[in-house]
């Protein structure tokens, strides 16, 4: 039996959706006037880089986050590259985050740039989005920076309506009205349908959010698992998922304690890598960067050990893994017994895997998005690191096992 949420609740509920505009570009014009009205790209300078953002002059191009830097250079020659400062972004959103927590009853961070605020009961004294239209106002002047806000009666199609009116947007959907705005849009407008989602659903002839409605629960189900009834909801309008109060996560991290004291440095690199694996999939899922890493061992006589370093933000395996057996090597130094190690990722701040890594490359990142799909889908035991195996491969193969799968059981 499945279960979903049904319509009727969202009717007395009023979110609003704030959405920071071009957030990185527009930090980067506010610390040089200069910028403004010209296309800029924020991302990794290498050929190989990818963009972290954009300005909406280098847009006008064809230029997008995540896009190749060699590609985005050949549609716009003329635009300025900047490598990103991760500092700054987080203080001028924190900037921000102060402003909305002044003024709003009950608000929630989603992002770095972005943030719902429940509004609920607001009408009943004036108008909320009357309200919500000053509060952007406020911010706008207090920071400095352009913002765009939606409003609907949930977190989802307020979301997706500043999306679709960025920039500058302040966009009102009335109840009711969710199944009739997101009807015409393509799926990928649609939060949590991300590129190999979107590509599976495209290979089924499935291209917009009209189509997607049409769409059997139980085919979404065997496609996608537990998240297909999150995508049967979303392509219906339905999210009741409620505005979590804001409150700043200092660490991420794990720790394991063995039953037998161990020397085999094998076998605690090997738990090590597993403890990486598990804390970046857990960033990337929280849409959160760390630049503090502490690696911890605890010895047979109880003494405990730490050794951390700042490393620039990230949340990707293959840095964490580097700088998390450097540590390793360099505090492992009495050949002693160990009980228990364990991995800290702290200074986090928002951010989204896809357009923050700055020296990421194309390839890194769709690698990222393909293995984050299949831990969503499977569960992250089902796809763990081999130095033996090539991972892209494995990735394609599990795609390929699911899909045919959904393909049987359509045809039976």
């Amino acid at each position: 039996m499945y279960h979903f949420y049904s319509g009727n609740t969202m009717e007395n509920r009023t979110i609003i959706h704030l959405d920071l505009d071009a957030f990185f570009v527009a930090v980067e014009c506010k610390r040089n006037s200069k910028l403004l009205g010209k296309p800029l790209i924020v991302g990794g300078s290498s050929r190989r880089g990818v963009v972290a953002a954009c300005s909406y002059e280098a847009r006008k191009f064809g230029v997008h986050s995540a896009m190749p830097m060699y590609l985005a250079l050949q549609l716009c020659p003329d635009a300025k590259v900047i490598s990103g400062d991760m500092e700054a972004y987080s203080q001028h959103s924190h900037l921000v985050t102060e402003i909305i927590a002044n003024s709003a009853p009950t608000f929630e961070k989603a992002s770095i740039d972005e943030f719902y605020i429940d509004a609920s009961g607001m009408d009943r004294y004036f108008g909320a989005f009357k309200w919500a239209v000053e509060l952007r106002k406020k911010i706008i002047k207090e920071s400095q920076l352009p913002i765009s806000l939606g409003m609907s009666v949930n977190k989802l199609v307020s979301k997706v309506a500043t999306g679709e009116f960025k920039p500058n947007a302040e966009k009102h959907i009335p109840a009711g009205e969710e199944e009739f705005f997101l009807g015409p849009l393509s799926i990928d407008k649609i939060p949590m349908i991300g590129k190999q989602t979107s590509t599976f659903l495209y290979d089924m002839g499935v291209r917009t959010v009209a189509t997607l409605r049409e769409m059997p629960l139980k085919f979404l189900v065997s496609a996608f698992g537990k998240n297909g009834i999150s995508i049967w909801n979303k392509a219906h309008g339905i999210d009741n998922s409620p505005v979590v109060p804001h409150s700043e996560q200092k660490s991420i991290s794990t720790e394991s304690t063995f039953e037998t004291d161990t020397i085999d440095i094998k076998k605690l690199k090997s738990i090590l890598v597993a403890m990486v694996e598990k804390v970046a999939f857990q960033l990337r899922d929280q849409k959160k960067l760390a630049s503090c890493i502490t690696v911890k061992i605890r010895y047979s006589n109880f003494d405990t050990e730490t050794k951390q370093i700042h490393i620039p933000y990230t949340s990707s395996d293959h840095v964490l893994l580097r700088i998390v057996q450097e540590l390793f090597d360099k505090l492992y130094n009495r050949r002693m017994l160990i009980r228990l190690v364990g991995v800290r990722l702290s200074n986090l701040v928002y951010g989204n895997h896809q357009i923050c890594l700055f020296d990421d490359t194309e390839e890194d990142i769709n690698l990222y998005e393909a293995m984050d799909f299949i831990k969503h889908k499977h569960g992250t035991e089902k796809l763990i690191r081999a130095t033996t195996l090539d991972v892209n491969k494995r990735v394609r193969m599990e795609m390929n096992m699911f899909k045919g799968k959904v393909m049987k059981n359509l045809m039976n």
